[in-house]
């Protein structure tokens, strides 16, 4: 693979924190780190370590193996020039090719379990010449969000104990202990304007100093060179009590290899860096470099992260996490990362817990399984109160209407996953009755109806009005949103692609017959990208083609017109239903949808799929570049929708 810097690599520790770069060895956004820690997992990630300059010196040359750029666009050293192979499988791995034939080989990998990052160099060829390697890190230690400038509270001096150097940059901040196998030279320094050209387009500050406390020395002559950063307290995790730097490569090298070589593909490797820890439960991180845990996307990602690969027991630990959070019949959608209580701004992160849940019982009953005692009265308890409390009437406006149907929303506020806010202006606040919000409500109902049956005339009654109510003749399709602004009778005829929900992406179908084919042929001819849907039709007034530019500029596009790859696993399965999911249409599905998706998976974030894409061609990848409900529905799609991944599927 090319050397180029708009190809991304990630490395999740299991815990929260991550390494992160891109292909070239140039850090493009504040994110991109070698050690970046979740001091309260999987939240307070501090960056502890961003990057490093790497030289050989041989008899009488120096040769860079690194590239920053720096303000200006000034890219030095030269070390991307030297990338003669780029790998990131089964981590990523360089080959440098030095004159003479002298090829210099670089990886990297994060093991898991523990905030550390092994690095390694090694000479791969070329003649037995005297090869000298010197490596300065640049620390930073600071919130990920934010950006390090040169001050006087940094602290140099580490603390050497043997091989290993403890670094301590700032009060109250996680230190930094560092193990390698040659020595250490302290050489304290700051390096100014790091360019960060990611935030730039972002219209972000991109501008960075970063400290140099030293540099390592490694005599590759004599063998591999060995670095090795760990957070403080988690060093004896990967070290052990006195392990050399060599000893504990080669131990954790043939460990990771061991547990990578389980997954039956990369993409179900990939998976496993959403699964992280919460306390002494689970949870799904929504996305890398910057999100943390969401509900909404939790309960969205586990159907393909853990039920299509066929980790049922990291579901239920999942489940079982969040089952303890309800209340006044809502889970929260967000774990701030200041530490501030959870935020309850979502109606439907709620209904995709109750569905979460049905399908995970499902799953373990398909291999003959069964949650017993108290964790399946906890998870059933917790869908009866999300449905108490939803009839009933909780916050935001949110409660069941006198024709069965969910209502939802107040001003000011978004609760749906259309989500983007800019101040006080809510770009799509969709109060009243979302199309999508009310499939929702019918499959937690009929899903509830199996528990008590009292639910069942509401279920009957809810879906009567979401028929009467919802198909719009005029355009074949169904409205976006029943009753807007609370306006009784009226409907909001906006092209989206939330009425998909209707037939597709969810255990039970709200709507069938020609009704549901004539919304997918909608949806195909006027939402559908090769990389997902788009939020808004190109028809309509406010289409923003594009998602770029400022924070307020990419907030406006995100749900008018950015299409949105983990909508696709819905509208395939509803495109699938309505052919009768016959074997036929799985085929034709699989060849025309996959494709595009599987080439995704090389491009951006490597091995992944990104959050978002240009609504208009050529549907430039954008947001996060490493998206958990963006993989688990391709993960989904293949192998319950479509019946052919590496894992079997739900009966």
């Amino acid at each position: 693979m090319k050397p180029d810097a708009s190809f991304e690599w990630l490395e999740a520790d299991g815990l929260g924190g991550f390494a992160s770069g891109t292909a070239s060895g140039e850090r493009t956004r504040r994110y991109h780190a070698l050690l970046l820690t979740a001091t309260t997992p999987p939240t307070g990630r501090m960056a502890l370590v961003s990057g490093f300059d790497a030289f050989i010196d041989t008899e009488g040359a120096s040769f860079a193996l690194s590239s920053q750029r720096y303000a200006g666009d000034v890219v030095a050293p030269d070390g991307a020039s030297r990338i003669a192979e780029f790998d990131s499988e089964p981590w990523p791995r360089w080959i440098f090719a030095l004159p003479g034939g002298a090829r210099i080989e670089h990886e990297l990998f994060v093991p898991h379990g523990a905030s550390a990052v092994v690095l390694a160099w090694r000479r791969a060829g070329g003649r037995g010449e005297a090869a000298r390697l010197r490596v300065r890190p640049f620390f930073s230690g600071r919130d990920y969000h934010t950006l390090q400038h040169e001050n006087g509270v940094f602290r140099f001096a580490p603390e050497l104990r043997g091989k290993r150097a403890i670094f301590h940059p700032y009060p109250g901040i996680p230190g930094v202990v560092a193990c390698a196998s040659g020595r250490y030279e302290h050489a304290p320094d700051w390096w100014r304007n790091f360019l960060y050209t990611q935030e730039r387009s972002r219209g972000l500050d991109c501008l960075e100093d970063l400290a140099a406390p030293g540099v390592f020395h490694f005599d590759l002559s004599s063998g591999e060179a060995v670095l090795i950063f760990a957070a403080e307290g988690q060093e004896e995790t990967v070290l052990g009590s006195g392990a050399s730097a060599a000893e504990a490569l080669e131990l954790l090298r043939a460990s990771e290899k061991r547990r990578r070589r389980r997954f039956r593909s990369p993409q179900e490797r990939a998976a496993d860096a959403y699964l992280v820890r919460r306390g002494a439960g689970s949870t799904i991180v929504a996305g890398y470099p910057w999100f943390t845990d969401f509900g909404r996307d939790t309960f969205v990602a586990l159907r393909g992260l853990c039920l299509a690969t066929g980790r049922l027991d990291t579901a239920s630990d999942i489940l079982l996490e969040w089952a303890g959070l309800v209340s006044d019949g809502m889970l929260p959608n967000r774990f701030p990362d200041a530490g501030a209580r959870p935020e309850f701004n979502a109606v439907d992160a709620s209904l995709w817990f109750v569905v979460a849940v049905y399908e995970t019982l499902a799953a373990l009953a398909a291999k003959g399984r069964r949650l017993e005692g108290r964790d399946r009265t906890r998870l059933h308890a917790a869908v009866l109160a999300i449905l108490d409390g939803y009839s009933k009437g909780t916050r935001h406006g949110i409660r069941c209407d006198k024709d069965g149907l969910l209502v939802a929303g107040e001003p000011g506020l978004q609760v749906t996953w259309m989500d983007a806010r800019i101040g006080s202006w809510v770009v799509t606040p969709r109060i009243g009755k979302p199309v999508e919000v009310q499939a929702l409500w019918l499959n937690a109902l009929r899903i509830a109806s199996e528990l008590e049956p009292r639910w069942r005339e509401l279920h009957a009654a809810a879906q009567s009005s979401f028929e009467a109510r919802f198909w719009n003749e005029t355009r074949r399709c169904l409205y976006d949103v029943a009753d807007p602004e609370h306006s009784e009778g009226a409907a909001d005829p906006t092209l989206r692609p939330n009425q998909i929900f209707a037939v597709g992406g969810l255990p039970f179908a709200a709507l069938g017959g020609p009704r549901a084919r004539s919304v997918v042929d909608v949806v195909e001819a006027e939402l559908l990208t090769p990389l997902g849907l788009r939020s808004l039709a190109p028809s309509e007034p406010g289409y923003m083609p594009h998602y770029r530019g400022s924070p307020r500029e990419r907030d406006a596009a995100y749900h008018q017109g950015t299409a949105w790859p983990w909508l696709l696993g819905p509208f395939v399965e509803a495109w699938v239903r309505v052919r009768g999911s016959t074997p036929e249409a799985k085929r034709e599905a699989s060849a025309r949808f996959l494709p595009p998706l599987e080439r995704h998976l090389a491009e951006g974030g490597l091995g992944h799929i990104c959050e978002v894409v240009d609504g208009d061609a050529p549907h430039t990848p954008g947001g996060c570049p490493f998206q958990a409900w963006s993989l688990g529905e391709f993960l989904r799609l293949k192998a319950q929708v479509l019946g052919h991944g590496p894992s079997p599927r739900l009966s």
